[in-house]
């Protein structure tokens, strides 16, 4: 069963996301970004949700986790808790 690791930034508009999308691609650290600015508890972690399967998250996330290129940030992700910014840090197929 595929595996992946992922940090990801959640804030509730996309224009929020773009702003941090280019703060990162810019050279910010992706966690510190995701430390001052996410919503998710999972920021003070530098927004790490560690390691899941296929079907673990919703499915907006699963689409590109699972499909995309590794250490690139891709959103914004739009789901029902707001718009994400993803990074894929490894990933098993």
């Amino acid at each position: 069963m595929a595996k992946a690791k992922a940090r990801h930034i959640l804030v509730d508009t996309e224009i929020k996301c773009e702003e941090l999308k280019q703060e990162i691609e810019s050279g910010a650290d992706f966690g510190a970004v995701a430390a001052q600015h996410s919503q998710c508890p999972s920021g003070r972690q530098g927004g790490a949700l560690g390691e899941f399967g296929p079907g673990q998250m919703v499915p907006e996330f699963d689409k590109v986790v699972f499909s995309g290129a590794l250490n690139k940030v891709h959103g914004p992700v739009k789901t029902q808790f707001g718009y994400h910014l993803l990074e894929i840090t490894s990933r098993t197929d």
